[in-house]
């Protein structure tokens, strides 16, 4: 027989988000590995915060609330606290009740600042991949190391000469630029919506945008993220950048690091060399690589692996949002990176680890 359809609302209810979420649900793997993190920066979160005063956001829904919007592809944080009013599983994984409400987008936005403030998200990422080292996730010993560039929240229409002083008011709200005959570069150039972006071109051949440089670094065993930078789109980015994050690296043992031709350089190779660092660089037709490197076995395996660092680039860009960028500014960004790849760990992380491990 035909139900009835009952438009009696329930007013009372004992069920609570964690009975909502189903039990099988792969986010159920994730939740206990960033609370555990969390808790391990609690002495952070203290010093951020005054004893007294109005209370504000609590940074771990700040953390977890950056998380989701990365896992769920989520356009904003408007969105994300629009959506937060109704989604139990979002609730859930705030550790907030039913009944609780959403909170203001403007507060969110405002309040995410302090994390950008006392750089909470790379001190959040290496609380992961400490947890990734504790369960003998990591490679400590083999590294890949590339970049990859980010499309800025700038439009070309932004680009006005440096030494025209004040910026130009736009009294269209999308006017038409002509530009065509007209040189431009970073020296002579920048954009009035967002100055830290810089010209550049993905190939020969294509046309030049505005971007920044991505750089990661990424451990062999299961391709996980080890670091991550945002600069300024440089023609020596990736390789000074790459430099930096490979100094990072803890221990004093002697590493390999894997990497594409652009990385077959003079000063890269040399300086590797001077850090107690195998360069693992897929050789050019005159290289400087020669077969003291290319003859073992180590070689032709980091070259294999290697390529899997573009799954990571994929995520960020996809799933992460970051084929055009949505802030402004390198510091931004950087945040918005850091947060990217914890998420992308975390989704590694809860495929790898047994059930039992979590």
């Amino acid at each position: 027989m035909r139900g009835k359809q009952e438009k009696q609302i329930t007013l009372l209810s004992a069920l609570t988000p964690e009975q909502l979420v189903p039990q099988d649900h792969p986010i159920r793997r994730i939740k206990p590995i960033v609370d555990r993190a969390l808790s391990e920066l609690s002495p952070t979160f203290n010093r951020m915060y005054a004893d007294l005063g109005r209370p504000s956001i609590p940074p771990e829904h700040l953390l977890k609330a950056s998380l989701l919007i990365a896992l769920y592809s989520i356009r904003s944080e408007r969105q994300f606290c629009e959506r937060l009013q109704y989604d139990l599983m979002f609730k859930w994984f705030l550790d907030l009740n039913i009944m609780d409400t959403a909170f203001d987008a403007s507060s969110f936005s405002k309040n995410k600042a302090r994390l950008l403030e006392h750089q909470v998200a790379r001190e959040f990422l290496t609380a992961v991949v400490s947890e990734a080292r504790r369960r003998h996730l990591l490679s400590e010993d083999h590294f890949t190391v590339d970049g990859t560039l980010l499309e800025a929240w700038a439009s070309l229409k932004s680009l006005h000469p440096k030494d025209d002083g004040e910026t130009p008011k736009q009294v269209e709200r999308n006017p038409n630029v002509d530009f065509h005959g007209e040189p431009r570069g970073n020296d002579t150039h920048q954009s009035s919506t967002d100055p830290e972006a810089r010209l550049a071109r993905k190939g020969a051949g294509k046309e030049a945008k505005l971007y920044f440089a991505g750089h990661v670094l990424m451990e062999n065993h299961n391709g996980l993220v080890v670091d991550v930078t945002v600069t300024s789109a440089t023609g020596t980015a990736e390789r000074d950048t790459a430099l930096e994050m490979i100094e990072k690296v803890p221990g004093s043992r002697r590493i390999t690091v894997a990497a594409d031709k652009g990385y077959d350089t003079r000063d890269f190779v040399t300086a590797c060399r001077e850090m107690n660092v195998t360069p693992h660089v897929a050789r050019r037709k005159w290289s400087i690589v020669d077969e003291r490197t290319t003859r073992h076995e180590g070689y032709r395996l980091s070259q294999r692996i290697r390529k899997r660092i573009e799954e990571i680039f994929g995520w960020i860009k996809t799933v992460g949002g970051g084929r055009k960028l949505r802030y402004k500014g390198v510091e931004r960004n950087q945040l918005w990176a850091e947060m990217t790849t914890t998420a992308y760990n975390l989704v590694r992380m809860a495929k790898l680890a047994p059930v039992h491990a979590i």
